[in-house]
């Protein structure tokens, strides 16, 4: 694995400014969102415009993972997806949403998820997790992607290809009538021929008019989570895998989540709804 030294928190820049002219979120000044109390499968007219809140999310991702280089700053990346969405009459779901002070979530290397975009500069070697969320029309698109910075390890850019791959089978493997448990089931067996670790206490979830809506979809077998898949319902499939132990410590920032023996771990998403035969990816550029 690359030597790098682990990451500690940088400085915090200004929270940058939303056009009053887009709409937010209920959550937004609240410490907590309303629990969501509406249905998981969900009217073509919510699924359409789904499509549109997961296609502004999934563009403002590629924006920001273009600058990412050696020398540049996680905040500079921040920047630039929170510059799209506004551009494009979105908010950026993660602004404001139990706290959080910034548009999206950047994670490098020991971190699994939630990491705070600041000052810290990206070096050669590094892998980052950009996670991006838009919020437009009533609806949130969620997704992310692990990018490589520069000359990356064998062993790190493996594991960010093979957490790629995990994802496209836990899709595959969405179908009406099945369990919500067969997306962790694959990913878990398929972690597993590499020694991987699978976080377990991160998951997927449901995602409409609300950015959680209760339903969990663990990335692991888990016997517990046996709803029924059924066409209409969305959500997000996010598979974390890590190099060692899949357990965990949070920073004092209250949101940052490292890896307890500090290896890297690499993490892809997906916000899907479940049509007649499958699964249709709502966050596509």
């Amino acid at each position: 694995m690359s030597g790098q030294s682990l990451l500690t928190p940088g400085t915090l820049s200004p929270t940058r400014p939303v056009p009053a002219s887009i709409a937010r979120p209920e959550y937004v000044g609240k410490d907590a969102p309303a629990p969501y109390s509406g249905p998981e499968i969900q009217d073509e007219g919510t699924i359409e415009r789904m499509r549109v809140a997961g296609r502004i999310a999934a563009q403002a991702m590629e924006e920001a993972a273009k600058l990412i280089a050696p020398g540049v700053t996680t905040d500079e990346l921040d920047r630039v997806a929170h510059e799209y969405m506004c551009d494009h009459g979105a908010y950026p779901s993660t602004l404001g949403y139990r706290g959080f002070p910034k548009s999206l979530c950047a994670s490098v290397n020991e971190v699994i998820c939630h990491g705070i975009p600041d000052s810290t500069v990206l070096r050669d070697g590094d892998i980052v997790n950009l996670d991006v969320t838009a919020f437009i029309g009533g609806v949130h698109g969620d997704n992310n992607a692990t990018y490589l910075c520069g000359d990356v390890d064998e062993e790190s850019r493996l594991l960010v290809e093979r957490t790629r791959e995990a994802l496209n089978r836990a899709i595959k493997a969405v179908k009406p009538g099945r369990r919500i448990n067969v997306i962790g089931r694959v990913i878990e067996s398929y972690a597993k021929r590499f020694g991987y670790g699978v976080v377990r206490d991160f998951t997927g979830h449901g995602i409409n008019s609300s950015f959680h809506s209760g339903l969990i979809v663990p990335h692991y077998d888990s016997p517990h989570h046996d709803t029924l898949i059924q066409p209409g319902m969305t959500f997000t499939i996010e598979p974390m895998l890590t190099l060692g132990t899949y357990e965990y410590d949070m920073w004092e920032d209250g949101w940052t989540v490292v890896t307890k023996d500090r290896k890297r771990t690499a993490q892809f998403e997906h916000t899907l709804v479940v049509t007649d035969t499958g699964a249709e990816i709502l966050t596509l550029p």
